[in-house]
């Protein structure tokens, strides 16, 4: 028994387009785990290096991201902000903001003071301690809070609401406080009575999903050529003895 394999030009243009596209979609998949891997690279050096010094006339730069920061002034405890829907493993919880104003300027830096856990009560809000006067806080500069999902319009902007999302610019538009274009993201000072979560982690990059991805896409080109020649195969004639 034999079969003949019945070549087939339309089919074969057909599964090297799916082939082509597949093998180009995987090369950018590849390139954007490349290009994430190089970033994820250079917050970890940015992180790695000694504070600076944070004052009003500091600019918001990509390259200052996750950069160490140190920054004396007090709190505007009279303007707390809690950011909803921040889980830590699989609790829920909130993130803490509050403006810091800058020791000797009128500018305020916004700070995330740090992670706190939701109540059983679903709509009590946590409770917090803020330290009064002069303190140097140490922390990570942060060009944004991080963005969730918002369903409809949430409360308006006020002190001690809870709310979905949070821009220096917003606050500074509710608050009438001059706000540097960036967030500080505290790690120090801490103190017993201190019992929020400060672990920020770096963002997620995503390199492996790329990797998974590129997977598929090569796969899927790999499948097409496949299916072209066992199909091929399957309608060939047969010839008997």
């Amino acid at each position: 028994m034999r079969f003949a394999f019945r070549f087939r030009p339309i089919a074969l243009i057909a599964a090297l387009i799916v082939a082509l596209i597949g093998i180009l979609l995987g090369n950018w998949q590849q390139d954007r785990a490349v290009y994430k891997t190089d970033l994820q690279a250079r917050q970890l050096a940015r992180a790695a290096q000694p504070p600076f010094t944070l004052g009003p006339t500091t600019a918001a730069s990509p390259d200052l991201e996750f950069r160490r920061v140190r920054v004396h002034g007090e709190f505007v405890a009279g303007w707390p902000v809690l950011l909803a829907n921040r889980p830590r493993g699989s609790q829920s919880g909130f993130y803490l903001a509050m403006p810091f104003k800058i020791a000797g300027a009128d500018e305020h830096v916004l700070v995330l003071r740090g992670w706190l856990p939701r109540q059983a009560e679903f709509d009590k809000l946590p409770t917090f301690a803020t330290p009064a006067g002069p303190v140097t806080l140490e922390g990570r500069l942060v060009l944004s809070a991080g963005k969730v999902m918002e369903l409809g319009d949430g409360p308006p902007l006020a002190p001690g609401a809870a709310v979905q999302n949070l821009t220096p610019q917003t606050l500074a538009q509710a608050s009438g406080l001059r706000l540097l274009p960036f967030l500080v993201q505290q790690t120090l000072p801490a103190t017993p009575a201190d019992l929020m979560a400060r672990d920020w982690p770096l963002p997620e990059a995503g390199i492996d999903k790329h990797r998974g991805y590129a997977f598929q896409w090569y796969a899927l080109a790999a499948l097409a050529l496949l299916f072209y020649v066992m199909t091929g195969f399957r309608r060939g004639s047969r010839t008997t003895r």
